[in-house]
């Protein structure tokens, strides 16, 4: 396929998906009703910034991935497996232990806060004077684990010190990761920090490109690490923090998606961030919608256990292709 028909095609996919998955739902709306006054009430106030809200979070997390994976040249990163995501949920996990989250922009603040500490700490171990740039595959997959380990730690210490049954509840029920009952509220505070922060990763692409020919070759041909580690700390840390203080923690996009529009490109960085946007965006569309329409005894299934059980088979498997390949 052609590097640019590849945007253009998944574009036209999600403009022709987004107003099907509008109608999609327990309660089906069908739109050629001329009597369908609470049908616009539902579209307008729920379904509408919930569908957008999922193109925003799903955009970011997917070029978060193509781009951590770029920058640390490791097939396996992801915001959430390698302890960002997890950070920034233990950010925002701390704003409801100790009741900030009630003050306005706190959640959305710690969970910044916290996802750009981990992509910090992550900087930090790829520029260590043993590891080069971009270090080791092994190192920065334990490193990850580490972190994820640390983040999940301490995020079961918060929800067992709960100081009430209703923050236990807002903890473990924000932690399962859904855009349900989202408002506009949470678009208008999402969208232009994953705007800003994929804004900086497309600025990192170019740099991106060179780090694949190696450090040495980047350098000589005018890599600024410090730069470099900059762009990525604060764009990863914008799209992973906006993305988890508004839906709670979804995982294994950032994984997924680089893999599979990777095949249909030229497999340079720069040119896996917009279809990974796209695609990230596309697959998260159609995962809420799905997770609406299954009808559960409890209520909807949760947005971040559908991506779980959804990733976890992928990873197996790209960890099998890895063992085969050094095998």
């Amino acid at each position: 396929m052609n590097r640019a028909a590849l945007p253009l095609v998944l574009g036209g996919l999600l403009l022709v998906l987004f107003p099907l998955c509008l109608l999609a739902g327990q309660v089906w709306i069908n739109p050629f009703d001329p009597a369908g006054a609470n049908a616009t009430v539902i579209l307008a106030q729920l379904r509408l910034p919930r569908a957008v809200l999922a193109v925003i979070v799903g955009a970011g997390l997917g070029a978060a991935g193509a781009a951590m994976q770029g920058y640390l040249r490791n097939p396996l990163a992801d915001p959430g497996l390698f302890g960002v995501a997890p950070l920034a949920a233990l950010g925002a996990v701390l704003s409801l232990f100790t009741g900030f989250a009630v003050q306005p922009f706190a959640l959305p603040a710690m969970a910044l806060a916290g996802a750009a500490g981990g992509m910090v700490l992550l900087a930090l171990i790829a520029s260590g004077p043993r590891t080069g740039l971009a270090g080791g595959v092994a190192l920065f997959t334990l490193a990850g684990m580490m972190l994820s380990s640390l983040a999940g730690a301490l995020t079961s210490l918060a929800i067992s010190l709960a100081p009430n049954p209703f923050a236990l509840t807002e903890i473990v029920t924000w932690l399962m990761g859904a855009l349900t009952d989202r408002s506009w509220h949470d678009v208008a505070l999402a969208a232009p920090l994953t705007a800003l922060g994929l804004v900086l990763l497309w600025r990192a692409g170019p740099a991106l490109d060179a780090l694949t020919l190696g450090e040495l070759a980047a350098r000589s041909m005018g890599l600024d690490p410090v730069a470099l580690r900059g762009l990525m700390v604060v764009g990863v840390g914008l799209v992973v923090g906006a993305g988890v203080s508004a839906a709670g923690v979804i995982g294994f996009v950032g994984l997924m998606v680089p893999h599979i529009v990777r095949p249909f490109t030229d497999r340079r960085p720069s040119s896996l961030l917009l279809p990974s946007a796209l695609a990230g965006a596309l697959l998260l569309l159609l995962a809420d919608s799905l997770c609406r329409c299954l009808p559960l005894a409890g209520g909807e299934l949760r947005l971040g256990i559908a991506l779980s059980l959804l990733g976890a088979p992928f990873f197996l498997h790209l960890l099998l292709r890895l063992r085969r390949g050094l095998a």
